[in-house]
């Protein structure tokens, strides 16, 4: 393991990355507005390491260097800060959600929630992603162009209510749908995903106020979970397969169960971060597929190759439906940076020091466009991930070390069987040649008008 921090006072004063001379309210919006620019800007001009100001945080260290993304993920976890670097995400999942915690408790609430998403349960959720694929795609009509995010969007969050809950149908299920669609379009733009970034924009002035309608939609959400919790309690029945009910039934090491507390916001994060990342990276491969022709070509090609309704795991063992939702993870990350960690005392990364209470911020997009790594980093080529293995510092579209994404094995898995489900049953067509861009849509980058398609017909 790669220590960071050694007896740093007998050495010589290392070297400090360059800051961005931009002022940090520049530096702020810029990067909520415009933030692929603005980075690719920064990392021309100062190199693949370089502080950078943003308001409300300490002093941050964007970082694009493999061999330092290696150091901190491969650090003593005890050396960071990482929940409290975490703080932004407060107000969307809660105070007791996993993303937010160190130390013993983060460690207790991993190994309660990751059980859910491998292993033997996966197989089960196959068959639920592909029925809920069957069912929304079934409803497009030909020759008239649709939004592919939205689309995707439904199937994500039917799946992850079907999951979480095995809710399908019924008042509950209706309106958790609807809020948590209202509630993640309240950040749908990157002008309204400023007052989540912004402390001072987070202001209360009524209902019909960003932060204001925000709140009571999170609040009417929470509402609903607590009443989903107090009934399965009521109920006492853990012989269910559903997420909750694995949630419920897991005891940490002194035989205790998550509260209803801990078990709601683990809940919010699992349905905010669960289906608007996953549905966001359906859209952009809908849009690289139908964009390069040739690549649908070769997907169809290997889909044939397993016959008529083949199993799920046969699907996600196919090497270029791999390389081709890789490749969409890797040209358009839908989180710019992994999870933050800030220094808890003065540490050491390639020769340089950085101070205690710094943030250090591993930028995923800047890796993912690295000539060095990626040769033609804006050109959409799955066959680079066939013919190189790229390391967990290379490519790491759900971060890395013990912040990686518990749901990681699970949103790939939803992502391959949607993909084969749609390319497998109907031919479908770009509804214009425009290129499509990027565009912060809350925490995550999103296409700009959610890849208008067409369906022409049933695939012969």
């Amino acid at each position: 393991m790669v220590t960071l921090q050694e007896n740093l006072q007998s050495k010589p004063i290392a070297k400090q990355p360059q800051s961005v001379k931009v002022p940090r309210i520049l530096q702020t919006f810029r990067g909520i507005l415009w933030p692929i620019k603005y980075l690719e800007k920064a990392f021309l001009e100062y190199g693949d390491i370089y502080k950078a100001e943003f308001a409300g945080f300490p002093t941050q260290v964007v970082i694009a260097n493999p061999q330092a993304i290696q150091q901190i993920f491969t650090a003593d976890p005890k050396l960071f800060n990482s929940g409290e670097a975490n703080k932004i995400l407060q107000p969307l999942f809660g105070n007791y959600s996993l993303l937010l915690h160190d130390g013993e408790y983060h460690q207790r609430q991993r190994k309660l929630l990751i059980p859910p998403f491998h292993g033997e349960r996966m197989k089960a959720y196959g068959e639920i992603v592909c029925d809920i694929a069957e069912e929304v795609i079934s409803k497009w009509t030909i020759d008239k162009p649709f939004e592919a995010r939205s689309s995707m969007q439904e199937i994500s969050l039917r799946v992850i209510l079907r999951t979480i809950f095995g809710l399908d149908e019924g008042e509950r299920y209706e309106k958790l749908r609807q809020l948590l669609t209202l509630l993640l379009d309240t950040t749908g733009s990157p002008l309204r995903s400023s007052f989540v970034f912004l402390e001072v924009l987070q202001k209360d002035l009524g209902a019909w106020s960003p932060w204001g309608k925000f709140l009571r939609l999170k609040q009417q959400i929470n509402e609903l979970l607590y009443a989903e919790i107090r009934e399965r309690r009521a109920k006492n029945d853990l012989s269910g397969e559903d997420i909750l009910t694995l949630m419920m039934s897991a005891r940490d090491e002194e035989g205790q169960p998550m509260t209803d507390e801990e078990l709601k916001d683990e809940l919010m994060t699992l349905l905010f971060a669960g289906h608007e990342t996953t549905a966001t990276a359906l859209a952009w491969a809908l849009y690289w597929i139908h964009r390069q022709p040739e690549v649908r070509e070769k997907l169809l090609i290997e889909l044939d190759t397993l016959g008529e309704n083949p199993d799920a795991n046969a699907i996600a063992k196919l090497p270029y439906l791999n390389a081709v939702c890789s490749e969409t993870l890797r040209i358009y990350p839908v989180l710019l940076f992994a999870l933050p960690r800030i220094t808890k005392a003065p540490v050491e990364i390639m020769g340089y020091r950085f101070a205690a209470n710094t943030m250090l911020s591993p930028c995923i997009y800047l890796v993912h466009h690295r000539e060095d790594l990626y040769p033609e980093p804006k050109r959409f080529k799955p066959e680079r991930f066939l013919e190189r293995q790229y390391s967990p510092y290379e490519f790491f579209p759900f971060g890395g070390s013990n912040r990686r994404c518990i749901g990681m094995a699970f949103a790939m898995f939803e992502m391959k069987l949607v993909l084969a489900t749609i390319l497998s049953k109907l031919e479908l067509s770009l509804a214009d040649n425009r290129p499509v861009v990027a565009a912060r849509r809350g925490i995550t980058m999103a296409p700009v008008g959610g890849v208008r398609l067409v369906l022409k017909g049933q695939r012969s």
